[in-house]
């Protein structure tokens, strides 16, 4: 069991001024904010951190100033994916030189290559980069499924420490964890069947949910990992209506205006082409967040 990716990770917003310039001061004391409140690591510059909108220079700072912040109190893992393989060497080159724990390398999206390309694209950051990977398969954003049996064969290769797993499959999750060796990582990126991951061998969730409940998301998954199933499925109930809350709209638009609400972040400001809630599902959020005792 791999141990480093084990628990409730973070996908970590990425604080803006209203101004739309990053808000440097607001992410170090968000990360303090999850320190404090028992999440297990933190991904900065996925896909909830706004990666497709940063420029190289945002990344590298954003990467940069969350392990500095953090100083080794949980595992960082940082999104260094690009549907370029040679981009996606470059940043994960700067992750690890900047010291993360792992990188987090999506599924290139819209090239839509093959299986076969999908293998030699991890292959190829692989070999380039001595630092543990975790795949990222999100069709929903990419248009194309990493099969079990690619994910299999990518798990033989040096480096390739786990995936990042957000069809919403148990079924294609039972048969990664079947095909792939026990140290391979299987992270939900899913929050809704986060639980129930954990329960069929997952190590467990990089949630956007955690953005807002990280005592609650953290406490859930280490309870489902100890085999506590009651505790596990009264958390996941009690956070269900708040994980739904957090696809209102685009993610990571509901968990930013979330985030104000609570005064957590300054603006809930996201760069184009996202744009802010509009004023029905503003009030539905703030319903949502208020039930769960966010406001």
């Amino acid at each position: 069991m791999n141990t480093k990716f084990r628990g409730a990770f973070v996908a970590i917003v990425t604080p803006f001024n209203s101004d739309g310039s990053l808000d440097e001061q607001g992410l170090v004391d968000l990360i303090e904010f999850h320190l404090q409140n028992g999440t297990h690591g933190i991904v900065p510059c996925g896909t909830t951190g706004e990666s497709a909108t940063l420029s190289h220079d945002e990344h590298h700072r954003v990467v940069e100033l969350t392990i500095k912040t953090v100083a080794g109190r949980v595992p960082v893992l940082a999104g260094t994916g690009s549907n370029s393989t040679s981009e996606s060497i470059e940043l994960t080159r700067h992750a690890k030189a900047a010291g993360a724990d792992g990188a987090l390398l999506i599924t290139p999206y819209y090239n839509k290559p093959s299986q076969e390309g999908l293998y030699q694209h991890f292959k190829a950051i692989a070999e380039a980069v001595e630092i543990p990977i975790i795949m990222y398969n999100v069709p929903s954003r990419t248009a194309i499924n990493m099969l079990p049996a690619t994910v299999a064969r990518c798990a033989q290769l040096p480096n390739i420490a786990g995936i990042k797993e957000a069809t919403g499959s148990l079924q294609q999750v039972s048969e990664v964890i079947r095909l792939c060796p026990a140290e391979f990582a299987l992270l939900s990126g899913d929050d809704f069947t986060s639980m129930a991951t954990v329960l069929v061998g997952g190590t467990g969730v990089i949630s956007v949910t955690s953005n807002v409940a990280p005592g609650e998301m953290a406490a859930m998954i280490a309870a489902a990992l100890d085999g506590d199933l009651a505790k596990a499925r009264e958390l996941h109930y009690r956070l269900f209506p708040l994980m739904q809350a957090m696809f209102f709209d685009t993610n990571p638009v509901p968990a930013k205006t979330t985030l104000a609400m609570m005064g957590k972040i300054k603006s809930p400001a996201v760069r184009l082409p996202l744009y802010g809630m509009n004023e029905a599902c503003t009030a539905q959020l703030k319903q949502a967040a208020r039930a769960f005792g966010l406001v």
